[in-house]
């Protein structure tokens, strides 16, 4: 017998001892999984009207000019939402610019009066032809373009 086969014959003969020992027993160790799932939802309000004071007339509606759109705006500079035509709304950015955000043709906005609810990206962007929102009831719109929106000069 040669000093290189060795080795198996101890391994096969010690294979019926390693094949039916038991496992060692761990008196009160208990195994457990715990998995965290992450979830952050972004609700955007919708913007209401200021209240009238006393008789003060209201205010003149502003009407808004559509201008060539950014591709994206980020997420965190999104105060509000305004809802006036079927297919589009009216993202406030920064509390004073707005943005109109084109929908799908197949999107009703009637859901979004009371809000709606934006899925964070990775990149803290709302993109068109990536992204959409979702209305509080659940629908889901893809935004397929933006908007800039400028108020309309008045003629004297």
């Amino acid at each position: 017998m040669t000093l290189r086969a060795l080795p198996v014959l101890l391994l096969a003969s010690a294979a019926p001892l390693i094949l039916s020992a038991s496992p060692p027993q761990m008196d009160g160790v208990q195994y457990a999984q715990l998995t965290i799932h992450e979830r952050l939802i972004i609700r955007v309000p919708r913007v209401s009207p200021a209240p009238m004071r006393g008789r003060a007339a209201a205010a003149p509606k502003v009407r808004w000019d559509e201008k060539k759109g950014p591709a994206c705006v980020a997420m965190n500079t999104l105060t509000g939402a305004a809802v006036d035509r079927e297919g589009e709304v009216d993202l406030v950015v920064g509390g004073a610019r707005r943005i109109r955000a084109k929908l799908d043709d197949d999107c009703p906005t009637l859901d979004f009066y009371r809000g709606f609810y934006l899925k964070p990206t990775p990149d803290g962007q709302l993109c068109a032809r990536r992204d959409g929102i979702r209305s509080r009831s659940g629908a889901y719109c893809a935004v397929t373009r933006f908007r800039a929106l400028v108020p309309r000069k008045t003629g004297k």
